[in-house]
């Protein structure tokens, strides 16, 4: 998608029109996590700095901290993941964790042909 880019942390981010930001995260990540059994979401009003952890995610592998590529204040959650995370394994895309307002940062993201080629370099 043209509007989305990429964390070197596996996170996606889509910039929408009213200024606010989706985050989710990436088909590589999901893929590597396996199924994903919880996930484990910040309150609406929550402000993080770029980078600091937000979320975290299980899987039938491990327990997996979620970094925030932008700095900004917690302005929607998914809660319907709360019940089914397992979608973040079906459409990672559809499946976005929160929206953050009064967004900041993110020089460091990647475009998607960028994030493809630092997964095939590695991704780590």
């Amino acid at each position: 998608m043209a509007d989305m880019k990429y964390a070197k942390s596996h996170e996606w981010v889509l910039y929408n029109d009213d200024d606010t930001v989706t985050i989710g995260i990436t088909d590589y990540a999901q893929s590597e996590l396996g199924d994903i059994v919880f996930v484990n979401l910040p309150e609406v009003g929550d402000v993080f700095d770029e980078g600091e952890v937000f979320a975290d995610v299980e899987s039938v592998k491990a327990v997996s901290d979620l970094y925030l590529p932008v700095s900004g204040t917690i302005a929607e959650v998914n809660e319907e993941l709360l019940d089914a995370p397992e979608k973040i394994n079906e459409d990672c895309h559809e499946a976005w964790l929160v929206k953050v307002s009064e967004v900041e940062g993110g020089e460091e993201l990647l475009t998607e042909a960028e994030y493809n080629a630092f997964i095939e370099a590695g991704g780590e």
